[in-house]
């Protein structure tokens, strides 16, 4: 078959209407005489707004269940990159159920496909980090209606737990899984290993079970702001980090595309007086939203020929997991609009140091995990009773039962030995003692594996106030104490922390907001 006969044609071998077919352009639109006078300006009819809403709901539909639909998902298949993304284990869903969608975006550093010319021009050069560094980590949740939308973004110095390399900053994961692959392994290999422990890790961190991955490099996002066309961003004042990211823009509404969009995104210096990743992860969130304004607008749901080539230039410039259909992903988010999309940033206690390494400090695990199962949740329910239920105590078991672990991460000495022998006084098995792997815990943790929720909640009746931490590689049967800097001894509860200062990264944004941004 021709590509011309392909192009006309749905997947039944039907010819499709001169509306659905992808070389048809708009009418030409005829120009006045050039007299002298200036055009009569027309009126906007009512009317005319609604055809175009309505036109633009039909396109949608036509989108999602038309041969025109169909052969937008093959012309995705065809161009789109594939990676094994996601694991066999690790990847557990623990915050709720159901068909809601976990998809994560990866913005990768690296460089290696970039020739000097690129390079120049995207200001990346051999001055600046590249690598396998994945400074870019959203969580993109929809729920099962497809109702709204929520962009979760993670600090890449977030400290975190690593399944089997310890506690990092969160943009370490994927180098870890890559160089886990060894020597002998080709490149697609080694990057599926950096993409599954980073999807493992992530998983860990939220409760979640991420279905889907979406990775873009330096490269796919340039010709991906590109072909967007430009997308409009508003600052509060001018900035000049030329001496970083190479960005350099006026303050106000402006459009940026190309390697502007890319300095825009990657620019954390000279930004008023923060100059943070938060500040960064702002402005990802903010192009992010400028281009779903763009890709929800008359333009783009009016103009077929511009849907095809949005679709191949995006196509093209990710690399995805294996069972991600493009297609089923529009389908499901074709009700949402920009109002109930929604930006936010992991809820986090702000910067610090650990080791000399600058981090960013993540909430509690509790604290996340009930944060991530609230994107899906459904209103309350109204009810007449106005009674409180008492909720139920949580289950636990005989102390003899519990063994537990106790590693010393306070930085005061001799605290495992003596929350040891209070622990052994109190009933409990104690295994192996020791330092933990950094002396700067802040709070007490008690780790726990999956299934194991009864011997943690036994331990935390004697350590009211630890975070109770459920990990995928902690030892069946066994439960760890991690002793922090709130610690007070067995049997008495935790210091409680003291609330954190709001960063600026943590508020809410919706794609609809476009007031301007530092």
């Amino acid at each position: 078959m021709s590509r011309d006969r392909f192009e006309q044609e749905d997947h039944l071998g039907r010819p499709l209407p001169p509306r659905l077919d992808p070389r048809a352009g708009r009418p030409a639109r005829s120009r006045p005489a050039d007299n002298g006078a200036a055009a009569p300006r027309p009126r906007t009819r009512p009317w005319a707004h609604v055809a175009r809403v309505v036109a633009a709901v039909l396109s949608l539909a036509l989108l999602a269940t038309s041969g025109w639909g169909w052969y937008l998902g093959q012309v995705a298949d065809a161009s789109v990159n594939r990676t094994d993304a996601i694991p066999t284990s690790g990847n557990d869903d623990t915050s709720h159920t159901g068909a809601d969608m976990n998809l994560l975006l990866v913005g990768q550093d690296g460089r290696e496909d970039l020739t000097p010319a690129q390079l120049a021009e995207l200001n990346a050069g051999a001055n600046d980090s590249g690598g396998m560094n994945t400074d870019t980590m959203i969580l993109v949740h929809v729920p099962a209606d497809g109702s709204r939308a929520s962009f979760v973004s993670f600090p890449r110095d977030s400290y975190v737990q690593i399944p089997g390399h310890g506690k990092d900053r969160l943009n370490a994961a994927y180098a870890y899984g890559y160089q886990s692959a060894g020597a002998d392994a080709d490149d697609s290999a080694k990057e599926a290993a950096g993409s599954q422990l980073l999807v493992q890790t992530i998983s860990q961190l939220t409760g979640l079970q991420i279905d889907h991955y979406a990775e873009v490099d330096l490269l796919g996002f340039f010709k991906l702001a590109t072909v967007v066309g430009g997308v409009e961003v508003n600052l509060c004042a001018p900035v000049d980090d030329r001496q970083y990211s190479g960005a350099y823009f006026p303050a106000g509404v402006q459009t940026i595309t190309g390697a502007d969009a890319l300095k825009f995104v990657r620019q954390r210096h000279h930004i008023g007086n923060t100059s943070t990743d938060f500040d960064r992860i702002r402005r990802q969130q903010v192009f992010i939203a400028g281009v779903l304004r763009k890709l929800l607008s008359e333009d783009v749901l009016l103009d077929l020929g511009k849907q095809r080539q949005l679709v191949q230039a995006a196509a093209e410039s990710l690399t995805v997991d294996q069972s991600l259909n493009l297609l089923q992903l529009a389908q499901q988010m074709q009700s949402v609009t920009a109002g109930n999309i929604e930006f936010q940033t992991v809820p986090n206690l702000g910067t610090g140091k650990v080791d000399g390494k600058d981090v960013v400090r993540l909430a509690d695990t509790s604290t996340l995990h009930s944060f991530f199962a609230q994107l899906s949740a459904d209103p309350a329910p109204q009810t007449q009773d106005t009674t409180t239920a008492t909720p139920a105590a949580p289950a636990t078991v005989a102390p003899g039962t519990v063994t537990v672990e106790v590693y010393n991460g306070s930085g005061t000495p001799g605290l495992a030995g003596k929350a040891a022998t209070a622990l052994q006084s109190a009933g409990f098995v104690v295994g192996t003692t020791g330092n933990a792997d950094s002396s700067n815990y802040a709070k007490t943790e008690i780790r726990y594996a999956p299934g194991d929720d009864a011997l943690a909640n036994t331990l935390a009746a004697r350590v009211p106030g630890a975070t109770l931490t459920p990990l995928a590689t902690a030892t069946k049967g066994t439960v760890q104490l991690v002793i922090g800097k709130d610690f007070n001894g067995v049997g008495q509860a935790v210091a409680p922390s003291a609330p954190a200062a709001p960063t600026e990264g943590e508020e809410a944004r919706t794609a609809a907001d476009t007031t301007c941004i530092n």
